[in-house]
Formats: C-alpha cells, sequence, structure tokens
C-alpha cells in the first residue's frame, strides 16, 4: 500500500522552529534566473537527526539526495517575484516542505493537480505507462506535460491543497504533479519562506548523511 502523502504539524519543537526560522532570515539569498519565482538561500544549513526522523516517518531507510541541489536549503519567495515555470515534479524518492512563514502570514500551501488532457495526477513510473500516456520517452512527456503545459491552468484541475502552516512538514511524493502554491510578502520577514529537503532511498550498508 504505497503513501503518497504525509503531512506532519509542529514537526520540530517551538524553540528549534523560530531558531531556524531566524536562522533562514539571516542568510543570503542571491537573484536567481530560475525557473521557478523566489530565491534559495546560498548557504545549506543541516538539521541535526533530520534523516533519520524522515526515514522514521516514510518507514524506510532514506539519504539526501546526491548531489544535494536544493536539500537542506531555504526558499524565500515574495508576492512580486515571477518564473518560467509551475507545475513541475521534482527528481527524487520522496520532497519535503517545511513552512517557516509567521503564522499570521501564512496563506495558500502546496498544491495538487490532475493534468486534463492525460487524465494524471503524477508522472509515468514506467515505460508501459509512459506509452499508454502517449509518448515514447520521458522527455518527451516532460516537453510536453511540464514545459508546454506546466504555466496553462486550462490544462490543469486543483485536486487538493495542503495549507500552510508554521512548522507544518509536509512529506509527497515528488511524481504528483504539483506546485509550491500562491506567493506572499514585500520583505523576508512577511514573505513565503520554506526549508527544502529531498530524499532517495538508502542503499544498503551505506550511513545516512547529516542523520
Amino acid at each position: 500500500m504505497p503513501t503518497s502523502l504525509i503531512v506532519v504539524d509542529d514537526f520540530l519543537s517551538p524553540r528549534d522552529a523560530h531558531g531556524l526560522r531566524e536562522a533562514g532570515l539571516r542568510l543570503t539569498y542571491p537573484e536567481q534566473q530560475g525557473a521557478f519565482p523566489g530565491r534559495n538561500s546560498l548557504e545549506r544549513l543541516e538539521i541535526d537527526g533530520l534523516t533519520d526522523a524522515v526515514s522514521d516517518l516514510v518507514r524506510e531507510p532514506l539519504a539526501p539526495v546526491s548531489p544535494l541541489q536544493s536539500h537542506a536549503k531555504f526558499r524565500l519567495t515574495l508576492a512580486a517575484d515571477t518564473g518560467r515555470a509551475k507545475v513541475h515534479i521534482d527528481h527524487a524518492y520522496w520532497s519535503g516542505i517545511l513552512y517557516l512563514s509567521r503564522p499570521e502570514d501564512c496563506r495558500g500551501g502546496t498544491e495538487f493537480f490532475r493534468h486534463r488532457p492525460t487524465g494524471t495526477d503524477r508522472a509515468p513510473f514506467d515505460d508501459a505507462e509512459l506509452a499508454a500516456m502517449g509518448f515514447a520517452s520521458h522527455q518527451q512527456m516532460h516537453r510536453e506535460i511540464i514545459e508546454r503545459d506546466g504555466t496553462d491552468d486550462a490544462k490543469w484541475e486543483l485536486t487538493m491543497q495542503v495549507p500552510m502552516r508554521f512548522n507544518r512538514l509536509v512529506l509527497l511524493r515528488p511524481w504528483l504533479w504539483h506546485t509550491a502554491g500562491p506567493a506572499f510578502g514585500d520583505r523576508p520577514e512577511n514573505g513565503r519562506l520554506v526549508y527544502l529537503m529531498f530524499f532517495d532511498v538508502r542503499k544498503p550498508g551505506a550511513a545516512a548523511a547529516a542523520r
């Protein structure tokens, strides 16, 4: 019985959650010309015991993705930020978002969609599913669904939203069609601030990094 979504409220202790938020606000957020609105922190901040805690939640051994890319970085998005992409998938086995915006600023949340032309709520797992959707390769699927349709609201039906709440952890299967939801705020203190995490299955005999 596969699990697609796990929501954990009050993931960190109140002291640790507020401390993490304050640490995130002190980091550097350089301008980026990326596909999505917002900026990642230049610095990476590891949370002690995070990999083991998430492994316990999903009930399988995990390790941070390699290369780390955005894992253990903060993302700050303000209302005025723009990007070229919207609905997407991630390259991982589990994705995690820890909401760190102040309670009075929280709005929206992580959104999940059904792709109207294919009737799917996720990317195909194998070649048979890929063919059933009418694609010859994963590259073609990505071009036609993510790159072409990703910003076309008419091609998507919103199926679910996990509301943003301070210190709420959302663990999701990254092959689900999803978006970050709306951005807000006009400065770091009242903007959309999240802590990102991306995991793969831990290989047998390998120790978990950043346990």
